[in-house]
């Protein structure tokens, strides 16, 4: 999806006669409904990740500044926040457009040139960032219920990432310049879902550039099915194969994406514990 619907009823139902809107996607547009996950851990999956000394992520911390971008920010949220607001004013946003490389500096400096990207370059590039930092984080995909049979329009991709200070982690969508909050403490992918689901009166965005809450998780709670993210999350080496995907309790694994993209080298899960595991603190 392109941009964020702030649209009416009538007008929303009228892009869609129109073809602007996917009609898979407003057929699934409507409020999330309770997933179950589980909590005991079940494949133990084995997250690869780079230390901030790494080269490539001390090249991206000093070409673009981000020291100076968090300098005063007293906890890891607030240089979220930060990281957050400074990726959505790299570029506007283009679903079409893919860059000629995907790792985040080469996405800067494609950005820097006027190109304008998709979501999945903004998960990149907040992802690399927050990494250089020292705050590890990773890109995560969002995908709906039947993402393997709507043909476009099916997923989304944002950054999680993790808090040590506050030892969770929270989701980071850079394209709409987005961190979901529950009486003011941040929320990771699930959370939101469930918070969406149980109907949370407190739930709020934190957002510098004036996303609106409630057009923000009327917009992503069909994608809020499965989500997936690498298990190796290196930079400046050749990264190995495999994801690992968190599936609600009854769903089907699905093996495609969007009908002809193959989703290869996947571990499933049902377990938040897999899929969010509690970090120590690089020394």
């Amino acid at each position: 999806m392109k941009k964020l619907s702030t649209l009416s009823p009538l007008i929303f139902s009228l892009l869609v006669s129109f073809g602007s809107v996917p009609a898979a996607w407003a057929q699934e547009k409507k409020n999330a409904r309770a997933l179950a996950f589980t909590t005991a851990p079940q494949v133990k999956p084995d997250y690869l990740r780079s230390t901030t000394n790494n080269a490539y992520l001390t090249q991206l911390r000093t070409t673009y500044g981000l020291d100076r971008l968090v300098a005063g920010k007293k906890t890891d949220f607030e240089r979220v926040q930060a990281v957050c607001a400074w990726a959505r004013k790299q570029w506007e946003h283009n679903g079409s457009n893919t860059p000629l490389k995907s790792d985040p500096i080469s996405i800067l400096e494609e950005a820097a040139t006027g190109k304008q990207f998709r979501c999945v370059e903004y998960g990149v590039v907040v992802s690399g960032a927050l990494n250089s930092l020292g705050i590890p984080a990773r890109t995560l995909a969002l995908k709906m219920e039947h993402a393997d049979t709507i043909q476009y329009g099916a997923g989304h991709v944002v950054a999680e990432a993790y808090l040590h200070d506050q030892k969770k982690w929270v989701l980071v969508d850079g394209q709409f310049d987005v961190i979901p909050t529950l009486k003011g403490k941040p929320l990771n992918a699930v959370e939101m879902q469930q918070a969406l689901a149980a109907g949370a009166p407190d739930l709020q965005v934190v957002s510098f550039s004036g996303t609106q809450a409630n057009d923000y998780f009327q917009w992503i709670a069909p994608y809020l099915f499965y989500f997936d993210t690498r298990l190796d999350n290196r930079y400046g080496v050749e990264q190995k194969p495999g994801s690992i995907m968190l599936m609600p309790q009854g769903a089907q694994k699905i093996t495609v994406f969007q009908r002809i993209r193959p989703l290869t080298d996947f571990t499933y899960t049902h377990s938040v514990a897999d899929f969010y595991p509690t970090l120590k603190k690089a020394r």
